[in-house]
């Protein structure tokens, strides 16, 4: 097989505070190069790097808004989230927990700082991505799927110098603990120094990975350090990374689903008329109800 080559390196972009409670650097939607459309069905990649927050009485995150149209999924490496929404659903996850809410047909949340880290302070290290509903799946029952880093399979890997955590999809015929609808892996890839993982995904499948901790060398040539964010190319189908440091790496791959995209705000459709009446049925209360 033809292996797949690095298309762009992307350096973390200046932070923006989503709340009070989370600093995030965005790499999906960047620019043209890394567009909703260029990483279909991944809309959204926001990523809260290391950083420390100070104690504090006062709860820090986001107040209830609304979705329509896709999934959030958030997963932490550092400190504690938590989640409620208008269907009843929450909890709190720390880390290595992934949160993965489908929004349908319209849901109501909230996301804030677990309220004992919020007192004592400390390291908070997450990311949240949006990922696209198929035309089918729109309007489809809200839920929620709160998987916790015991529940997530795991695949050792060559000599014992890491594991990958399958969270969606599948890696080496071990299935991932998320139910999606549609094709898509998401991996945790842990690794010591001096090991490797190898990967192989359809060449047509939006591709990319975040180095979250240390630094990895892409196909023995391409240096990525922590924090930096690597688009691949639609061409070939293998690639290997190797640790030059203990790391952990966020892979995504997933199948497009070339299918029209009409985005304001919270809500993400298909057409103009799906997006104002979604906005519509929103102020309307047929998202159901959150106290703030």
């Amino acid at each position: 097989m033809k292996n797949r080559e690095k298309e762009w390196l992307v350096a973390p972009s200046d932070p923006h505070f989503v709340g009070n409670g989370f600093r995030m650097h965005n790499f999906i939607p960047y620019d043209q190069r890394l567009s909703r459309n260029r990483m279909d069905p991944f809309i959204l990649l926001d990523y809260q790097s290391d950083f420390y927050f100070p104690p504090s009485e006062d709860s820090r995150g986001v107040g209830v808004h609304p979705h329509r149209g896709f999934e959030t999924v958030t997963i932490v490496y550092k400190g504690k989230v938590a989640h409620h929404d208008s269907t009843g659903a929450g909890g709190v996850i720390g880390a290595g927990d992934v949160q993965w809410m489908t929004a349908g047909a319209g849901i109501l949340h909230k996301e804030y700082q677990e309220e004992n880290f919020t007192k004592e302070g400390g390291n908070l290290h997450m990311i949240q991505l949006w990922v696209n509903l198929p035309s089918n799946h729109k309007m489809a029952h809200p839920s929620y799927q709160g998987i916790k880093e015991a529940d997530i399979p795991k695949v050792k890997l060559l000599g014992n110098k890491g594991y990958v955590d399958v969270i969606a999809g599948l890696y080496k015929n071990t299935k991932g603990a998320a139910r999606t609808f549609s094709p898509m892996h998401v991996y945790n890839v842990h690794l010591e120094e001096n090991g490797t993982a190898d990967f192989s995904f359809p060449e047509e499948y939006s591709t990319a990975f975040l180095v979250i901790e240390g630094e990895v060398t892409l196909n023995n040539k391409d240096v990525v350090p922590q924090d930096h964010f690597i688009l691949m190319q639609n061409k070939g189908t293998d690639f290997v990374l190797r640790a030059n440091k203990e790391s952990v790496i966020l892979m995504l791959s997933g199948e497009p689903l070339k299918e029209p995209m009409v985005a304001h705000g919270p809500f993400v459709m298909n057409t103009q008329q799906q997006l104002v009446q979604a906005f519509q049925d929103y102020e309307e209360g047929k998202f159901g109800y959150l106290k703030e």
